[in-house]
């Protein structure tokens, strides 16, 4: 692509300063920049963002900005960014609140990536304006129900792609309400995230949050679960029936779900300090593991949107084997060899004992998978194309 683009990226890796939500932004923003564009990242809401050193969410913006400040130093773009507390008259980080509108003005593409940031008036002079859906599904089910906000959010955009690789597909059930959907995927820098091999490696593991709350969502007379806890409480009895370990590296897992596992014969770790450390515990936590092993959110199983999060990308880029809970992205995505799909036990531990019969092939083509389908500059450029640049 020879013409140089000016790309805004919205997101919330300042107010949600942990390694997954973080990578999810810096491997778009390396993508874009790789491509030779000129790219900035902008947090701009009124939501308070959290501070782990107080364990608090907080008007005082100090450590979100010297985490934006601090990673995108780490990418080559130490100046591209700003952070404003929109409700404040004196919290815009980066640059001036005068240059952050001109910038809104001036991109070619402003790109809400995750959808967390609701658009005020500065980001509809944007000339194009894209929401990129990352976690698909419950928007579809509230617009089915009559979401109002929703509805007028989604209206402010001239495109909506969505990682529901499966959208459409005559398997899956997931409501469009006549939008029509563009697709893409979870980008992942193959340079910053290499290949690890190491065949003494004990654990599969995963990394998240085992129970959340409050957002289950009722369409068509079911109840579509948010929380994860329902589908792993489908595979507990995983570990009692193979030899091989796993690990759980889990928030909000705690009292009687932390014993029932553990029971079980899962190993529980807390991923909080990891999660902070973005360049350095994080990473290494998927490259000292064996593969992963992870189940999905039932909304995204039961309705086969195709979701596959940048998680599973990054243990693929690593080398390591991944076994995930199937959402539909088995027609997408090859399995088989480096990456495989399950809705059975049976299944997860047929792949588990072919990732340990042949760990070196598996481990290469888990790597291959990731140059191949998630490499960051493919998925951005095909994006671009894709929006008629």
């Amino acid at each position: 692509m020879s013409n140089k683009l000016r790309i805004v990226i919205l997101g919330m890796m300042g107010r949600c300063p942990f390694g997954g939500q973080t990578w999810l932004y810096l491997n778009w923003l390396r993508g874009f920049q790789r491509l030779g564009h000129e790219v900035w990242y902008v947090e701009d809401d009124s939501v308070w963002p959290y501070d782990p050193q107080q364990n608090t969410v907080t008007d005082n913006c100090a450590y979100a900005v010297n985490h934006i400040a601090a990673c995108m130093e780490q990418i080559g773009l130490p100046r591209q960014w700003a952070f404003r507390l929109a409700d404040r008259g004196d919290a815009c980080f980066g640059m001036s609140e005068l240059t952050l509108d001109a910038l809104f003005r001036s991109c070619d593409v402003l790109l809400n990536v995750v959808g967390a940031t609701d658009l005020r008036e500065e980001h509809l002079r944007a000339p194009l304006r894209v929401y990129v859906e990352c976690d698909p599904v419950s928007a579809e089910l509230q617009l089915a129900n009559g979401d109002e906000h929703t509805l007028r959010e989604f209206a402010k955009y001239h495109h909506i792609v969505s990682y529901g690789e499966n959208y459409g597909a005559s398997d899956c059930a997931v409501p469009l309400n006549g939008i029509k959907y563009g697709k893409t995927r979870q980008p992942i820098d193959v340079d910053l995230w290499p290949m690890a091999y190491d065949p003494e490696a004990q654990f599969f593991t995963t990394i998240g949050n085992y129970r959340q709350d409050g957002n289950d969502i009722a369409y068509n007379g079911d109840i579509y679960r948010w929380s994860k806890h329902y589908e792993w409480e489908k595979f507990v009895g995983l570990a009692q029936r193979t030899p091989q370990q796993f690990e759980l590296a889990m928030m909000r897992c705690e009292g009687e779900d932390r014993r029932r596992l553990r029971d079980y014969g899962w190993n529980i770790v807390s991923p909080l300090q990891m999660s902070l450390d973005v360049f350095g515990s994080y990473p290494d936590y998927f490259r000292r593991s064996r593969g992963e092993f992870t189940v999905a959110k039932d909304q995204n199983v039961r309705l086969r949107s195709g979701w596959f999060s940048e998680r599973d990308a990054c243990y693929l880029a690593s080398g390591k084997p991944v076994v995930a809970q199937d959402t539909g992205f088995s027609n997408i995505l090859p399995t088989g060899e480096g990456l495989f799909a399950f809705t059975t036990m049976e299944q997860a531990l047929a792949a588990i004992q072919t990732i340990n019969a042949d760990y070196r092939r598996h481990c290469e083509s888990a790597r291959a998978i990731a140059e191949e389908y998630f490499a960051a500059p493919k998925v951005a450029a095909q994006l671009l194309q894709d929006l008629g640049f």
